[in-house]
């Protein structure tokens, strides 16, 4: 027995009508007898094509304000009856139902009415009912019917009716409700995650409906693949497609350059999720060539960020490095033409959105979730630890390099001058380690570390940190405190004529 079914009959109702009518065309064109309501129906006779009205097939009108139309077994009977069945088919001719081979239907806006800072009243009245009904029954069904769910699919549906006189595969019905269910399943997620904004219902619910394939993930032979909407956050003006990798870093570069959004000129490179440079200056040409200077080495190959439009003078002195991304603001037409110079070159504007509020990431065999760390450490949560107070300059640098270490992979210490950041030690297993690795790269690359600042992410246990830190030149330290053994590193620092300020917020990044 054929798999192939030649449609018959069609009911449409969507919000959504850009590019419906070339569909509505050829269903009339194959003598399909079309069903509609409200919108739809109207939009369809003034294309001149016949539709019977959904009204006059159930002989009940639409009530509650459009609240309900669809609701109604005959809708729903001849959606959901199995044509080898006898019984179903028995029943259909019994009450006068016609059987309904495909399904238009779309659903309400509601995320984007949510988006819109709406009254609850109006966002409550986005939630759609006989919509989702519809897409359900018609999904559950495939082996008969066929449906279509989203106007992103009106292009892929109407070359199947074209190319196959309106015979539809069971694979293509198939295929057709996977999406749908896709469609109600993100739809009601939206819904859940408004509503439980009020009552945090311990459940991880997430749903992006648009994807990317990337050409592979973290290694060649891993598949990768990126959920949401990236043409939200960025422009891009040119380049290759992102990589795995790169929105790695992409995400850490953004996520650092949020703390740097006010005030002069600021400019990051990063490397495998870390600042390997960053430096705040009056120009922005100085400040990159001052992040440069942190670690000209590991730059090459890294993603770049700004905070401001980037200008001619940046673009020129950026375009001697190999980089692979390069983000900001805005840019000046001859910058552009310059980082153009490379055609593999990634080149993003960033947009002024909002970031999710959460993390998650897969834990085993379940999914860790978590609060975004959102705290950055100012002038207002300061303790003064040791005898000595670090002068209005340290203060600035200690605040700076809190910034940074908020978001380096732990266990790290930061290393910052004026505020340029002279090295870090990133994923060390003893912040010990992390200390000696940022102190051996800012003596390679010549950076004077005799009154600079430090900062840890997390307390030190024993005082040997700041003794190490005092002997490479670093003169105030910036710590989250809180270990029983704080006093062993404030006493360090008081003998030897440091200074020493907690914060009382952690910043562990894994």
């Amino acid at each position: 027995m054929s798999t192939n079914k030649k449609v018959k009959s069609a009911l449409i109702s969507v919000f959504h009508k850009d590019g419906l009518d070339k569909i509505i065309k050829t269903l009339n064109d194959l003598g399909v007898t079309i069903y509609s309501t409200g919108g739809t129906e109207k939009f369809i006779k003034n294309l001149g094509i016949d539709v019977v009205a959904v009204e006059d097939l159930t002989s009940y009108p639409s009530i509650l304000g459009g609240r309900v139309k669809t609701l109604h077994p005959k809708v729903f009977g001849g959606i959901l009856s199995r044509r080898d069945n006898a019984g179903d088919i028995a029943q259909l001719s019994e009450f006068e139902i016609p059987e309904i081979d495909i399904v238009i239907v779309d659903l309400y806006p509601f995320e984007k009415t949510v988006s819109s800072d709406a009254e609850e009243q109006d966002i409550i009245e986005k939630i759609d009912i006989g919509g989702i009904s519809l897409i359900r029954a018609a999904a559950k069904n495939f082996k008969d019917v066929i449906c279509v769910s989203n106007m992103n699919q009106y292009d892929e549906f109407l070359q199947i009716l074209l190319e196959n006189n309106g015979l539809i595969s069971l694979d293509n019905r198939k295929a057709f409700a996977a999406k749908a269910f896709g469609v109600s399943s993100n739809y009601d997620t939206a819904i859940f995650k408004y509503l439980n904004r009020d009552f945090k219902i311990a459940t991880f619910r997430e749903s992006f409906d648009k994807s990317s394939t990337l050409r592979y993930g973290e290694n060649p032979h891993q598949k990768g693949y990126f959920y949401g909407n990236l043409d939200d956050l960025f422009e891009k003006l040119h380049g290759k497609e992102l990589s795995y990798n790169n929105l790695l870093d992409v995400d850490a570069a953004v996520n650092l350059m949020n703390e740097f959004q006010e005030g002069l000129p600021t400019f990051a490179i990063l490397k495998h999720n870390n600042a390997c440079g960053l430096a705040q200056r009056n120009t922005l040409v100085q400040a990159y060539l001052d992040a440069l200077a942190g670690d000209p080495q590991s730059a090459f190959g890294g993603v770049l960020i700004a905070n401001k439009k980037i200008d001619s003078a940046t673009a020129e002195e950026i375009h001697k490095l190999f980089c692979e991304v390069v983000i900001a603001p805005a840019y000046d037409e001859k910058a552009i033409e310059i980082l153009k110079g490379k055609k593999n070159r990634i080149i993003l504007i960033q947009k002024d959105i909002v970031l999710p509020k959460a993390n998650f990431r897969t834990a085993l065999n379940g999914v860790l979730s978590q609060e975004k760390d959102d705290i950055t450490d100012d002038k207002s949560h300061l303790t003064q630890a040791t005898k000595l107070h670090p002068s209005d300059k340290e203060v600035e640098d200690l605040l700076f390099a809190s910034k940074i270490c908020k978001h380096t992979k732990s266990n790290t210490i930061v290393l910052v001058k004026n505020k340029q950041l002279c090295a870090s030690g990133t994923g060390q297993t003893s912040r010990v380690d992390a200390l000696n690795q940022a102190i051996t790269k800012a003596n390679f690359f010549n950076l004077d570390l005799k009154g600079a600042v430090m900062a840890s992410d997390a307390f030190f246990p024993f005082p040997d940190c700041v003794e190490i830190a005092d002997n490479a030149g670093v003169s105030s330290v910036i710590q989250p405190g809180g270990s029983i053994k704080d006093k062993l590193s404030v006493a360090y620092c008081d003998a030897n004529n440091m200074s020493m300020i907690f914060t009382g917020t952690r910043h562990f990044k894994h």
